[in-house]
């Protein structure tokens, strides 16, 4: 009798422990196992005294697949010193899970995002309501025809999401804007650049590099904590090599080594086009600072890395485009693609008529 009664009460105990793991978990116990990683671009265009310029910031071909949301207005028109690319936001949970997401932009204007989001006004805000986090979902996500940077981005381990009837890997956005910089890059007459620091916060990840005409050069500075001159010509090294340094300080900052990859391949052929510029890693004050992000329920962990790339235009660059414009090099110049009209005004020069972009998606 004592035996059957103390059978039933276990049983009776292991129904309800049962049960309650299957419960539903609370939104804060499956947030608290919420993970999100963030990488993006801050690119600019060092003026004369190494701060940046105001520049035309729309004079590439768009490959962004054509399911992506767009700015309403003629983004060409929306002149400003950075150009923010490609922020991406991965999420990684072993739960299913319902989030809200909100970036603020106030110093600048969102002009692209997928899946679907709520804009403000001014396009100075995004957000993203009812995301939900499905892992083990199925990864059919949309595609077209044709390149694109966009699609590399998925290379990683984060777990799908749905807006609504959009599915995708990540939460995709990027804008313009006019912000200050943790740093600033003067070239000097010699050629030389004289780096120095803005700001309290030290900059990690400085990398020298420089395309002349397929000759690839870089440098791993390391952390910026005072002004240092760097010498172009002392340049070494190769592309392989490079790669691989910008993915182990992606790393170091916070990134999986897929996402840091991702990352690499998403940029390999515009960070290393034809030109002189300097690479670093956005302090992750000021990226909060510029780009406040809000997740509710809030995750357990928030990584954000961002990669400052800053163009320089060296002596060898202004003349390289003056000579090319004095023989109609249309070639030449085309190298310099979206950063030739920076370079023009640099030099006093008009900004020579290209072949124009034909848009990739009729809207």
């Amino acid at each position: 009798m004592k035996r059957t009664m103390f059978l039933s009460i276990f049983a009776l105990l292991a129904a309800a422990l049962i049960a309650t793991a299957s419960m539903p978990k609370s939104a804060d116990e499956v947030a608290a196992g919420l993970k999100v990683h963030e990488w993006g671009t801050f690119t600019s265009v060092a003026g004369e005294l190494g701060a940046p310029v105001s520049w035309g910031t729309f004079g590439a071909p768009d490959d962004l697949p054509c399911f992506v949301d767009r700015f309403a207005g003629f983004k060409g028109g929306l002149r400003a010193t950075i150009r923010m690319e490609t922020p991406v936001l991965y999420f990684y949970g072993s739960r299913p899970s319902t989030v809200n997401v909100k970036v603020d932009f106030p110093k600048g204007h969102i002009t692209e995002w997928y899946p679907k989001a709520a804009l403000g006004t001014r396009w100075e805000t995004i957000e993203w309501r009812d995301v939900k986090v499905q892992p083990g979902a199925s990864s059919q996500f949309p595609v077209e025809p044709g390149t694109s940077h966009y699609y590399a981005a998925r290379e990683t381990d984060a777990v799908p999401l749905q807006v609504g009837d959009q599915k995708e890997k990540f939460l995709f956005y990027r804008g313009v804007g006019t912000f200050s910089l943790p740093l600033s890059g003067e070239v000097l007459n010699d050629g030389r650049i004289l780096v120095s620091p803005i700001g309290n916060d030290h900059v990690t990840g400085l990398i020298q590099f420089e395309n002349r005409r397929g000759k690839i050069g870089y440098r791993v500075v390391g952390t910026l904590d005072r002004e240092v001159t760097l010498d172009p010509e002392s340049l070494g090294g190769e592309l392989g090599g490079l790669l691989l340094d910008l993915e182990n300080i992606l790393v170091a900052e916070g990134l999986y080594r897929k996402e840091a990859h991702a990352m690499v391949e998403t940029w390999r052929d515009s960070w290393f086009e034809e030109g002189s510029r300097l690479f670093y890693i956005v302090p992750q004050r000021a990226i909060d600072s510029v780009l406040p992000l809000r997740i509710e329920p809030k995750p357990a962990e928030i990584a954000r890395v961002f990669v400052g790339r800053m163009e320089l235009i060296t002596p060898a660059i202004q003349e390289d485009v003056k000579q090319a414009i004095a023989k109609n090099d249309t070639k030449t110049l085309q190298k310099y693609g979206r950063f030739l009209e920076p370079i023009a005004r640099r030099i006093g020069a008009k900004v020579p008529m290209l072949d124009p972009v034909v848009p990739r998606c009729s809207r």
